[in-house]
């Protein structure tokens, strides 16, 4: 059984070999803060673009039961009927939740053995042995333990377990954890799509011992680019078809926005946040009953769905980056205070969880119905804002709602477009200089899974033969080829025997003292240049360093 102490024997292994699942170290977390600043990319600048709250001020807690407050998992677990399914025996078990963010760190919570399998790390610290997988961020982490954060010790039903033990909606799901952002949040959508796309390959890969019937995705650009034409439209479709309930948070740029990429693609499930009215409680259950004003509710193509996403308590990663920018978001030893479309997303994703365990034999459009038919509408709130209205999950019991012949028909995304635009404004710097145009993050021309191919033809007879051609394209199932993705090296050693370890990674050096010999910038990586605009600041929902954002208001 492999632990964080010996990052070698990685969670998920090449061909032929078994995932081992990951146990809390605590020696490697308390390294964190020094080894992110000596070894990883971090974000130079802060950005003050976000419209919305991120980490918030504990200290508003300092009078009330904070594990009973609406922000809690115990009062939210409550409230939206996550407790009624864990007495009718579904807890999440048998679905794997692939997490696609900042790394997940094995806390308590989130260290019971089985509970964390790592896939590959993708992120820029891929190349650090002791940072590989791990959350030094402490968004992942915080993410992960809403949809099915677990502590140890409970001996009775999760339902009766008391308000100090933490419990996430689906406690007893796996988290496969797909770290694609680094210590300052630097990532581009490449690596996103590049971790979607291995998460599609492998959802239910037997000798990997997978089941991923979720995939939660808090990251989105503001790319105005068709969807039907976005590459990474294109990509959680793939996993919609694979039989993968996407669930995408909707953006943190305020009610009037459009949704962000990939939310604002029509076939997964967007999620918009709401909060409670302190007033608005029944039998010990809060209502809530406001949008969020931080929450995008779309333009046109709406949200689906909303959660709690205020003022949220989850798990605290010591010496991540935000639990050293933000001391004052700690609450007690173990949580940490957080708002956002982000923690409205897990929750949901946590609900999806849920019901596959009711009945696995469920499409993600099955899913996706049975979720929305069975919300609870908010009164006088705007379509709009609240699609269906707050999850909830009381529905989940032994005998689930029949759903007959429900599919969606929207037109399919075929990936031609840019990535350019799929980026939007959201930009990795390397040395002032933008990764931009048609590649990803080793300098490789992106292609996409559909490529250009003539195909020829004789027609007519004898001397009268001619050859007819015609310019199609040919659309491949994935990009990845072993430890190659896109036609080069993510891994170094492409999934050799010691597996993701990385020793370099583009095929020449890339081990933290040379980007790449033939990269898009040419430039040596410094190791604290990379700005990571498209997940600290402008495009990773529920993440904000603006000082103009850190409002320490009350969760009321």
């Amino acid at each position: 059984m492999a632990t964080a102490e010996t990052p070698a024997n990685d969670g998920v292994r090449g061909k032929g070999e078994k995932p081992l699942v990951l146990f809390a170290t605590m020696a490697l977390l308390a390294a964190l803060s020094a080894a992110a600043t000596a070894t990883g990319p971090t974000a130079a600048d802060t950005p003050s673009v976000w419209l919305g709250p991120s980490w918030e001020d504990a200290s508003i807690l300092s009078t009330v039961d904070f594990e009973d407050y609406p922000g809690s998992l115990y009062a939210i677990n409550k409230t939206i009927g996550s407790r009624d399914a864990w007495s009718s025996g579904f807890t999440g078990q048998g679905v794997d939740v692939a997490v696609i963010d900042t790394g997940v760190a094995p806390v308590t919570g989130l260290s019971l053995d089985g509970k964390l399998i790592n896939g590959p790390d993708l992120s820029f610290e891929s190349q650090s042995d002791q940072l590989r997988y791990l959350d030094t961020y402490g968004h992942g982490t915080h993410i992960a333990a809403i949809i099915a954060g677990q502590d140890p010790g409970i001996t009775s039903s999760y339902g009766q377990a008391s308000k100090s033990i933490f419990v996430g909606v689906a406690p007893e799901a796996r988290i496969v954890n797909m770290k694609v952002g680094s210590s300052g949040g630097a990532v581009d959508v490449s690596q996103v799509i590049a971790a979607i796309d291995w998460v599609i390959q492998h959802r239910d890969d037997p000798e990997l011992g997978l089941n991923i019937r979720v995939l939660n995705l808090a990251y989105g650009t503001d790319s105005i680019q068709p969807y039907e034409v976005d590459p990474l439209a294109q990509v959680v479709e793939k996993a919609w078809m694979a039989g993968i309930v996407v669930v995408v948070a909707a953006g943190n740029d305020g009610n009037a926005s459009p949704l962000r990429n990939p939310a604002y693609d029509p076939y997964v499930i967007a999620v918009g946040s709401a909060q409670h009215g302190e007033t608005n409680v029944t039998n010990g259950s809060y209502q809530y009953d406001r949008i969020s004003p931080f929450a995008n509710c779309g333009v046109g193509r709406t949200i689906d769905l909303v959660a709690p996403g205020k003022s949220i308590a989850s798990l605290r990663v010591p010496g991540s980056y935000a639990d050293d920018s933000y001391p004052s978001a700690r609450v007690g030893e173990r949580l940490f205070l957080g708002s956002g479309t982000s923690q409205s997303a897990a929750i949901v994703s946590g609900a999806a969880a849920l019901v596959l365990s009711a009945d696995p034999r469920l499409t993600p459009d099955e899913v996706k119905y049975l979720l929305m038919d069975n919300a609870s509408p908010i009164a006088g709130v705007p379509t709009a804002c609240q699609g269906s209205g707050v999850v909830d999950v009381h529905f989940v019991d032994n005998r689930l709602p029949k759903v007959n012949n429900v599919w969606q028909k929207h037109p399919l995304s075929d990936g031609s477009g840019l990535l350019e635009l799929t980026r939007g404004s959201d930009h990795i710097t390397m040395d002032g200089i933008d990764l931009t145009g048609e590649q990803d993050i080793m300098g490789q021309p992106w292609v996409g899974f559909s490529a250009p191919y003539t195909k020829c033809w004789k027609e007519g007879k004898g001397k009268a033969t001619t050859t007819v051609c015609q310019e199609t394209q040919v659309t491949t199932d994935t990009l990845w080829d072993g430890g190659d993705w896109n036609g080069t090296s993510w891994s170094g050693t492409s999934w050799s025997g010691t597996s993701w370890s990385g020793t370099s990674w583009s095929g020449t050096s890339w081990s933290g003292t040379s980007w790449s010999g033939t990269s898009w910038s040419d430039k040596t990586w410094s190791g604290t240049s990379w700005s990571g605009t498209s997940w600290s600041g402008t495009s990773w929902s529920g993440t904000s360093w603006s000082n103009r954002n850190w409002t320490g208001q009350s969760w009321g």
